[in-house]
């Protein structure tokens, strides 16, 4: 009884975008060494996972997600079924958030999602179950929109060392 007050406490924090992370992260610790109940900590893990939020100086970054399906192609089965069960929750927990249905015939299903810096990041969520569709939802509201910018070498500092970069062959 108490785990599942617990757990609903959780998920309405959540929800309501009055969730303190420090709150969440203390609570999961201690339900963890209480060890009380396994399931219950797993399933609040996942569900946190689930519903971690990402926003930059107060401002959630992602604009608009357009959902975008066939009606009749085998590989959206997953995606019908995720526009049934989870997004009108997603829309729900997430009213900051413009989620747009999209039908598009003879192409794979995807995710697109529209950031305030211009940029825009596309998933394509072909054969997943609505699970994993929520996950890929959910990553597309959590990033930053940012560019993947690769780096030139392994090791990047602004003060580089006078001496060198330390590697585990130096011999002394």
């Amino acid at each position: 009884h108490t785990h599942t007050y617990i757990y609903a406490y959780i998920r309405v924090c959540v929800c309501d975008d009055r969730v303190d992370a420090l709150f969440i992260y203390v609570l999961v610790n201690v339900l963890l060494l209480l060890r009380q109940s396994l399931f219950l900590v797993i399933s609040a893990q996942k569900y946190i996972y689930c519903e971690a939020w990402m926003a930059l100086r107060g401002f959630w970054q992602l604009q608009k997600l357009i959902v975008s399906y066939s009606d009749w192609g085998g590989s959206s089965r997953g995606i019908r079924a995720f526009m049934e069960s989870h997004l009108p929750t997603y829309k729900e927990c997430n009213p900051q958030l413009e989620v747009v249905t999209e039908l598009i015939r003879g192409q794979h299903p995807h995710l697109k999602g529209f950031y305030r810096n211009k940029n825009q990041r596309v998933i394509c969520v072909k054969n997943l179950c609505p699970e994993d569709i929520l996950l890929q939802a959910t990553r597309l509201r959590n990033a930053l929109g940012r560019k993947v910018v690769k780096l030139k070498t392994r090791h990047v500092t602004k003060n580089p060392s006078v001496q060198g970069t330390w590697t585990t062959d130096m011999q002394l």
